[in-house]
């Protein structure tokens, strides 16, 4: 069963994207909790409706986006984390405290889907997370870690 997705699922995908499920999770979970409807010609087409009118939306925001990348680069976000003597850290870093870390620090909001980590971050030093503020735009963001 094909439906549409209303709202992100993080073990399906993303919100308005086309997904194949089981037909009794679809039938029975997703469609009654609003989380998704069924993928027939009428709603494909409000989809694509929905799609071009959220992307003009966007193209409108570029240059806010801009002004953002610009504000962020050549910044150093400082994240205290506990450590041993190796400089091993407890835990890693994740994208949820580097965007609290953005707010705090710098006033600025992101939400932790747009923060992308290239490595696992598991020991005290200088990192860079990519921020997927716009397809066609990504800024990057040096964080540091620091001992608790």
């Amino acid at each position: 069963m094909e439906i549409i997705l209303l709202k992100d699922i993080d073990t399906l995908g993303d919100k308005h994207e086309i997904v194949k499920v089981k037909p009794g999770y679809g039938r029975n979970y997703l469609i009654p909790q609003g989380l998704a409807v069924n993928a027939n010609a009428l709603n494909r087409k409000k989809r694509d409706a929905i799609i071009d009118e959220e992307d003009a939306k966007e193209a409108a925001r570029l240059d806010e986006y801009k002004e953002l990348a610009a504000k962020l680069e050549g910044q150093m976000l400082k994240i205290s984390v506990k450590a041993g003597t190796s400089g091993k850290i407890f835990g890693s870093v994740t994208s949820v405290q580097i965007s609290q870390a953005l707010k705090d620090q710098l006033d600025v909001d992101v939400i932790r889907k747009k923060i992308h980590l290239p490595e696992e971050v598991k020991e005290i030093g200088i990192y860079t997370a990519d921020l997927h503020l716009h397809k066609e735009l990504i800024a990057k963001v040096q964080f540091e870690l620091i001992q608790d």
